[in-house]
């Protein structure tokens, strides 16, 4: 088990060192590299919600069929390492954009894959999962202190010199590693037999959708969807916000958040076992509103604590929902289209939420801009107001259930 658990946990770091290894400065490169105005950012950006509503398709077609899942994910980033080295080429906005959005299109289904391989081989996935899926914060924190630290990719000189272009390359290269690795990894055979008569409804994955006629679920699906509108202004303005501002080696201190994100982690199966799953929720969601009131009044000066904090709650503000999330998700469906379930909230966080929240996230940003400055405290207070709302819609309307631990340690689905 120890040898499996160590094989899954080099799996989450490549995964999430690719991802933390571009997209963090992708912003402040595509502004200060590019010429790129925030609409064209905000557009980006949304490639990655297009990768994630495609996501439950590739996923339930092929995953959860056909093909074993390990093997989907090897030849998924070894594409991605070929995409990765044409953004690294790009000389301009318009090359940039197709081959932003084809990779978007191959990346994010990968995240549901190493997912659904992780489960597989789990006894207890609420106890087991969390310490697998803490290397891939640890991959994401490794890629931000190489960019700052090692190679100082983002500090003003940097930047002014076009240096963080070399932060595809390096993801290309990871991203390599991770494709060969893949098919090293145990076997998740599909679920459901390729013989087995299917309708068009098991073809495309869309099973996974019944989840839906559950009424918490259904709650649980729509919240995941509008907390990730305000989630969409930390991704795209939170790295150009501290470099403008600014703060010393930013992509460093936004590796704050995934330190702490380690340590909550951990904490999450305990949280969970000792207050359920609404009140994990819960917390989670008024961490985004805490965060952002910190970034509107905090500043690159005296104020500068505040900005940490807010960096410092990320750890709440994903473990707590999203990580969260996938498992009360993974209880609440069937074994024989788990892959699709997790590519359906996939589609809700990263899909349809972000891809809202990126398009208001640009116009919001363009709004308060002026020359090269921000309103920054109108840009950031705008997402903690939403946040809030809902926070307290979530609250009235997402009905208490049993500790998810105890029903799924008997593999069963909570109600």
């Amino acid at each position: 088990m120890k040898t499996m658990n160590a094989r899954l946990s080099v799996m989450m770091f490549l995964q999430f060192f690719i991802w933390g290894g571009w997209f963090v400065t992708l912003g402040t490169f595509l502004a200060t590299g590019l010429g790129a105005s925030g609409g064209q950012i905000g557009l980006a950006f949304s490639t990655q919600s297009w990768g994630a509503i495609i996501a439950p398709f590739v996923i339930g077609l092929i995953a959860d069929r056909w093909f074993n899942a390990e093997r989907i994910l090897a030849v998924l980033h070894l594409l991605g390492a070929v995409l990765l080295y044409q953004l690294y080429r790009a000389p301009d906005f318009a090359a940039f954009y197709p081959y932003v959005l084809a990779y978007m299109v191959a990346y994010m289904p990968t995240l549901a894959l190493v997912n659904s391989v992780a489960f597989r081989q789990m006894q207890d996935p609420a106890r087991e999962f969390s310490r697998i899926r803490v290397w891939g914060t640890i991959g994401w924190i490794v890629a931000g202190v190489v960019i700052s630290m090692v190679f100082a990719w983002d500090s003003a000189q940097g930047i002014a010199g076009g240096a963080l272009r070399n932060t595809f390359l390096m993801s290309a290269i990871a991203s390599l590693l991770l494709g060969l690795y893949s098919f090293t990894l145990p076997a998740t055979a599909p679920v459901q037999a390729s013989g087995e008569r299917q309708g068009l409804r098991q073809v495309l994955g869309l099973d996974a959708l019944g989840l839906l006629k559950d009424r918490s679920y259904l709650i649980f699906f729509l919240a995941s969807i509008l907390i990730c509108i305000p989630l969409a202004f930390y991704y795209q303005n939170a790295n150009p916000f501290l470099a403008e501002i600014g703060v010393a080696n930013p992509t460093a201190k936004m590796a704050i958040g995934q330190v702490s994100e380690v340590l909550f982690m951990l904490l999450l199966p305990l949280f969970i076992a000792r207050f359920g799953i609404k009140i994990a929720l819960l917390v989670g969601m008024l961490a985004w509103v805490l965060r952002y009131v910190l970034f509107a009044y905090g500043s690159g000066g005296e104020q500068v604590a505040m900005l940490l904090i807010g960096i410092a709650l990320h750890g709440v503000c994903y473990d707590f929902f999203f990580v969260c999330g996938q498992i009360y998700t993974d209880a609440k469906t069937p074994e024989r289209f788990r892959s699709s379930a997790q590519g359906l909230i996939t589609l809700a966080t990263y899909g349809l939420g972000m891809l809202i929240g990126f398009w208001v996230a640009g116009k919001v940003t363009d709004h308060y801009a002026s020359a090269m400055l921000h309103d920054w405290q109108s840009i950031w207070l705008f997402p903690a107001g939403f946040a809030a709302v809902v926070l307290v819609g979530f609250c009235l309307m997402f009905r208490p259930e049993p500790p998810v631990p105890a029903a799924m340690n008997g593999r069963e689905q909570p109600r």
